[in-house]
């Protein structure tokens, strides 16, 4: 049970703030503690607000800020200089809703995270749809003229879609002006490579990859649930999920995932 001036504090913060970022602990380090299953985005979200919480003093006089940084620096995997040659660090991108902003926003907080000026790949996976209502290039467009102005300013080298169908991947690269570099497929819905996406693919040199991500990375309630866990009595109800980013570094050389984890995005609804 948190005491009466903790949970006082753990208010005063939420009240204040706008939004808070969270960077999670590497899951391969605590996969292997742990067992040889990654965990969860809950579970993550869950262990890293509940370690957060747990460093804020009841007594420190401290300026409560607009925006939340709930990040463990002792958990965080920063890249020095002198690695950064051997990796390669790769980024999904889900976003809650259609906010393009939200795609620059995740990129420079993924750079200034990890400690990188430029990351080598961003799949980007679309908002979910309103019941009924299908993917479409124009839903595709205004995400990856974004994407394409990171490419542009050298923020990113590569970006890539995921679950497009061969039609759509075909519209979308005979528009963009940065083509897709690959196109990730989900094997749960297709035991085998759609032969005509197949054929495109390797035709235009766009690389299929293989997934098995959920279309909702976490749900509304499953976000509130972890945050009102993590932080016992407190209502999370004005908060929303804006994006999460899962990043993984993997050594070039080898062909194995040195660090994987995720960066995770929310804001306040306004009153």
């Amino acid at each position: 049970m948190l005491s009466h001036d903790f949970m006082h504090v753990i208010v005063l913060y939420v009240l204040h703030v706008l939004s808070f970022f969270m960077y999670t602990y590497n899951m391969v380090s605590f996969c292997f503690i742990i067992s040889y299953i990654y965990p969860q985005l809950q579970d993550c979200i869950r262990a890293t607000l509940s370690e957060w919480f747990a460093t804020i003093s009841p007594t420190a006089k401290q300026e409560l800020p607009s925006v939340l940084d709930c990040t463990i620096p002792q958990n965080t995997e920063a890249i020095t200089p002198e690695e950064r040659e051997e990796l390669k660090v790769s980024v999904k991108l889900f976003l809650s809703e259609a906010d393009c902003s939200a795609i620059g926003n995740a990129v420079d907080m993924a750079c200034v995270s990890l400690g990188v000026s430029q990351l080598d790949s961003v799949i980007i996976a679309p908002p979910p749809l309103p019941e009924g209502e299908t993917l479409a290039l124009a839903h595709l467009q205004p995400l990856w003229e974004e994407l394409e102005g990171l490419v542009r300013s050298q923020k990113v080298a590569a970006i890539g879609t995921s679950d497009l169908d061969k039609a759509l991947l075909e519209q979308l690269y005979n528009w963009a002006q940065v083509k897709p570099s690959s196109n990730q497929v989900n094997l749960a819905s297709c035991c085998v490579m759609p032969p005509d996406l197949t054929a495109f693919a390797k035709e235009f040199d766009i690389q299929l990859l293989t997934h098995n991500d959920s279309k909702e990375m976490i749900s509304a309630e499953g976000f509130k649930e972890a945050v009102q866990e993590s932080s016992k009595d407190l209502q999370v109800a004005d908060w929303r999920l804006e994006w999460v980013l899962r990043y993984s570094i993997i050594v070039k050389s080898r062909g194995i995932i040195k660090a994987k984890g995720y960066l995770v995005h929310s804001t306040k609804n306004s009153q």
